[in-house]
């Protein structure tokens, strides 16, 4: 059990490893994917789309299993399976009761289409297993490039957008009644979840999509209720979860997202009871 653990904490070498090429791009695409995540994820808690990220994530592990089996760019099919993922849930989930059933519906469908792909391919078995659990050998400048125009697509959009988003996701009743188009805004911010989602798989794997997306907006309404205040403490969440991450599973050679997702929970933890803390104060 000693040994376990000693694997698990190693910090032996991290400053070389830090120095090399690869692990450079992996820190550079955990900044982005931190930056975008985090400011998504406080409206994603808003509208209760956790399980729409978790059905998204499974088409994009699906677009990135046949990007794999034909042998282009694995970052480009995530990106193109998660964009058919959020127009699907978009164009078909929109009513509340129904969004459940269609996103079951979907992600079911995905994941096995993505696992029968996984079997017929025929290469590297590291290949395969980064899809689901993420690899930070994966990212290379190629994917750096898609990484960032992405990135820029999602901020670009979130900036224009965020008010009547916000104005959407918090009383959807009376945006609509003022005029908002929230139909055209679910469709719109379902997409844009689908690309930070496709960002996320190549990284932390299609398993623990949620432990980014989710988690630090969970963990920022904890603690305010200030829309502005959530967004930059779940990007500052996200950063932390992601950046400490990927440094501590350096040295041990284990996969990113379970360092990623247990640094994302301990954060959720303590700004429960940072919370409760507050309550009995008050």
């Amino acid at each position: 059990m000693n040994d376990v653990f000693g694997r698990l904490l190693t910090f032996d070498g991290i400053g070389e490893l830090i120095g090399l090429p690869f692990v450079q791009n992996a820190l550079i695409a955990c900044a982005v994917l931190g930056l975008v995540a985090g400011a998504l994820a406080p409206l994603i808690v808003s509208r209760g789309m956790a399980f729409a990220v978790h059905g998204t994530a499974e088409l994009a592990f699906t677009g990135g299993a046949a990007a794999l089996l034909i042998g282009v760019s694995v970052g480009l099919g995530a990106v193109a399976g998660a964009v058919v993922a959020g127009l699907v849930f978009g164009l078909l989930g929109l009513r509340q009761r129904e969004r459940d059933s269609v996103i079951g519906v979907v992600l079911a469908f995905g994941l096995g289409l993505g696992v029968l792909m996984l079997a017929l391919y025929s290469g590297r078995a590291s290949n395969k297993f980064g899809l689901l659990t993420g690899s930070i050998v994966s990212v290379d400048s190629t994917n750096l490039w898609v990484l960032g125009i992405v990135a820029l697509l999602v901020v670009g959009v979130l900036a224009v957008l965020y008010r009547p988003l916000l104005f959407a996701s918090t009383d959807p009743d009376v945006a609509l009644a003022r005029g908002v188009p929230v139909r055209v805004l679910s469709l719109v911010f379902a997409v844009l979840i689908g690309l930070t989602t496709a960002l996320a798989v190549p990284i932390v794997g299609a398993i623990l999509v949620l432990s980014v997306m989710i988690a630090p907006g969970a963990a920022a309404a904890r603690v305010t209720a200030s829309p502005l205040l959530a967004t930059v403490l779940a990007v500052v969440f996200a950063e932390v979860a992601l950046l400490g991450g990927t440094v501590l599973s350096l040295a041990p050679g284990l996969p990113v997202s379970g360092y990623v997702a247990t640094i994302a929970f301990l954060i959720y933890v303590g700004c429960r009871i940072v919370a409760r803390a507050r309550r009995r104060t008050a």
